[in-house]
């Protein structure tokens, strides 16, 4: 029996509008942004965002009646310019969030066309080698010997979550399939008390608990001190516990302080334990052949963490997880018979945490492509260029430098009889002439400002000195 078949297009729909409707939209988007962006640089880093009417205006998409493309896409610009953080400022100061690199924002429009799975090497072969591509170059070039692999996540903690993983694996073989059970005592993990926090929620995650997380006192100048831990990791043996792994920062969050790397790498050889560095910020610093000593002994870690969404400025959510030997990976190895698998070796979802994950490498791929490592080295340089000019401004008003970074994070006490410091964090967070922010630095508040985006200059430091003075006074 023969079936005919009607050579007929589905009919077009807002879903799937046609090709030149497509176009037009797509030019439509690129004006919109491009005029947001300009009126975001010249506007307040922290907008004001009024929330009952947003809330309102919110309530009218019931989702029965539809809208316009074209109000959709400008009601949906307008409430991100009036309801975030301005990240893509120049004078914004902040968090390990930098305005995104162009090539960056180019692959995100291209990898939502294309759309391709990241689970498997059989359906998204180039995307899948393309990321091992850019994995093993960012490992050679931290130093990591010639057979380093990894992958791509969502972040940082994704990241430091699979270190955790591994190193319990590789200190018990039994935990992949017994869990914590497979120890002859509560396995334990040792971080600086300065570290990233997500440490605690992952050893949460991974079943052993959250004391299993050991914070190890700072040194007074805000990085892991060595001594205590050793004695730390001594007292724990005598208790009955199983230590698997050292994890040092690179970048501390507060306040971009490096860790002992060299101290941190013996004390976990001398255990038989895992040595991790999470350089998620400081990472980058491995572009630059002026800075990148600040990561001297990284090249000795089982494994590292990178998040390209931070100082290599790609949109967000792309972390980088390197191993120096891969074939730890086989911890996430799993049977499914609906997997098209022809090269298991290379697929994606046997070797890490996720499963369906998007195209995330593309984003790092085209910054390097276009800018190669020379070009990642100047963003670096001149980001600490800045830092530098942002500190021995404020000193020269009184202002005191509480850290010794070349990460580009500055901390920073006004002068005696100033406003104290979480009143003028606000203050100036609330002009919205700059964004700082309030940490926390060997027991005391601080004043953070930290160079993220790549088109600050010395008119928007100064800006910001200024916007810090003309608040500070009690």
């Amino acid at each position: 029996m023969t079936i005919a078949l009607a050579s007929v297009r589905p009919e077009a729909s807002a879903l799937f509008p046609p090709t030149e409707e497509r176009q037009v939209w797509q030019h439509r988007l690129t004006a919109l942004l491009a005029a947001a962006e300009q009126r975001v640089r010249a506007g307040p880093v922290n907008p004001d965002f009024d929330r009952p009417d947003f809330d309102r205006s919110l309530r009218d998409f019931d989702f029965e009646r539809p809208v316009a493309m074209d109000d959709a896409l400008n009601w949906t610009i307008a409430q991100l310019e009036h309801g975030v953080v301005h990240v893509d400022h120049p004078r914004y100061l902040g968090l390990f969030n930098p305005a995104p690199t162009f090539p960056a924002q180019c692959a995100e429009r291209i990898v939502a066309a294309f759309n391709p799975q990241l689970a498997s090497a059989t359906t998204s072969p180039a995307a899948v080698a393309i990321e091992l591509h850019v994995v093993r170059a960012v490992a050679g070039r931290l130093g990591m010997a010639a057979g380093a692999g990894g992958h791509f996540t969502s972040g940082g903690s994704e990241a430091n979550y699979t270190a955790l993983l591994c190193a319990l694996a590789h200190a018990e073989p039994g935990f992949s399939s017994q869990g914590s059970r497979a120890f002859a005592g509560p396995p334990t993990f040792y971080v600086s008390a300065d570290s990233h926090l997500a440490w605690i929620k992952i050893a949460q995650m991974a079943g052993i608990g959250r004391d299993a997380a050991r914070l190890v006192p700072t040194d007074g100048a805000g990085r892991m001190d060595a001594e205590m831990l050793q004695a730390m990791i001594a007292r724990d043996q005598a208790d009955g516990m199983v230590p698997v792994m050292v994890a040092a920062t690179a970048g501390t969050t507060n306040a971009g302080m490096v860790d002992p790397l060299f101290a941190c790498h013996e004390a976990a050889r001398r255990s038989g334990m895992w040595f991790h560095v999470d350089a998620a910020w400081g990472g980058a610093v491995a572009a630059s052949s002026r800075y990148r000593h600040a990561l001297a002994g990284t090249e000795s870690a089982d494994s590292v963490t990178i998040d390209a969404h931070k100082w290599l400025a790609t949109t967000m959510g792309c972390g980088m997880f390197l191993a120096a030997d891969p074939a730890v990976l086989e911890t996430f190895s799993v049977a499914a018979s609906f997997m098209p698998s022809h090269a298991p070796a290379a697929d994606p979802y046997l070797t890490t945490v996720q499963w369906s994950r998007r195209f995330l490498g593309l984003r790092l791929f085209l910054s390097l492509a276009v800018g190669g490592w020379q070009g990642y080295a100047a963003h670096v340089e001149h980001s600490v260029e800045m830092s530098l000019l942002l500190r021995r401004a404020l000193v020269g008003h009184g202002w005191t430098v509480e850290n010794e970074s070349v990460l580009a994070v500055t901390c920073l006490l006004p002068p005696p009889g100033s406003a104290p410091v979480r009143e003028i964090v606000a203050r100036v967070v609330g002009s919205g002439e700059a964004w700082v922010s309030t940490a926390r630095f060997e027991g005391r508040d601080v004043v953070r400002a930290c160079v993220t985006h790549g088109e600050t200059n010395p008119v928007d430091v100064l800006a910001v000195v200024a916007a810090l003075e003309n608040v500070r006074g009690a």
